[in-house]
């Protein structure tokens, strides 16, 4: 299918999920047990796209891992900027079926509401875990040339990405004289929640949330095996 066909195909979809989405919480942050950190890596091998989604559970309170699972196969949907959900879904599924314990919230490698139409991975992804999502980027989106203003340099200090007048994420500085990373809800969760628990989850060995980098470090393990 031609790239151009598909992006109205994709277009179409993420804007009829966006009135779904809720940027509000639907749980009780003390009810959560276990969190989820989800990362995709990939690799070319005679002219064909492999890839690898590890899914990563870890304990809320002792941070734990309680369960690792991944998902590995042949990767059909072309790379197209703004419709990376659409090649990341099929390995997210996949992977998601494995788990035996249910995760009460997914946290994502890559963005959530702060996308261009508002649907990053973390959002889209959300309607087929049926989960709270948050969405955890290491590098800035830029979107409608809009820059991110940065937050003070100590821990937790924060700046909203606002673009036309809407809130789409924070740039936070989970760690002092580190840069920040670029946070925001994927859906059925608020901002200032989503800061919270994202802050919850960083220790000393890196800016991320444990899951994301524990997800992280885990495809690179399996794009090695594979």
């Amino acid at each position: 299918m031609k790239e151009a066909k598909l992006i109205e195909e994709f277009t179409t979809e993420q804007r009829a999920l966006l009135p779904k989405v809720q940027l509000k919480n639907t749980f009780q942050i003390d009810k959560i047990q276990l969190v989820a950190g989800v990362d995709l890596a990939y690799w070319d091998v005679e002219g064909k796209t492999y890839g690898t989604c590890c899914i990563v559970v870890i304990d809320f309170s002792t941070h734990e891992v309680v369960e690792k699972v991944h998902s590995y196969g042949e990767i059909t949907v072309p790379y197209i900027s703004g419709y990376l959900a659409f090649r990341e879904l099929p390995l997210i599924k996949a992977a998601a079926k494995k788990l035996t314990l249910q995760p009460d919230l997914f946290l994502f490698d890559g963005n959530g509401y702060l996308h261009y139409r508002n649907m990053g991975i973390a959002t889209h992804a959300s309607f087929y875990l049926n989960k709270p999502t948050i969405g955890v980027a290491k590098s800035y989106l830029k979107i409608d040339d809009i820059d991110f203003t940065m937050p003070e340099n100590r821990e937790g200090a924060y700046t909203d990405i606002v673009i036309n007048n809407k809130i789409y994420g924070r740039a936070l500085r989970t760690t002092k004289n580190v840069k920040p990373i670029f946070i925001s809800c994927g859906n059925w969760i608020d901002l200032e929640t989503t800061t919270d628990i994202v802050m919850s989850l960083v220790n000393k060995e890196s800016r991320l949330p444990i899951p994301v980098r524990l997800a992280d470090l885990e495809t690179h393990v399996k794009r090695r095996e594979y």
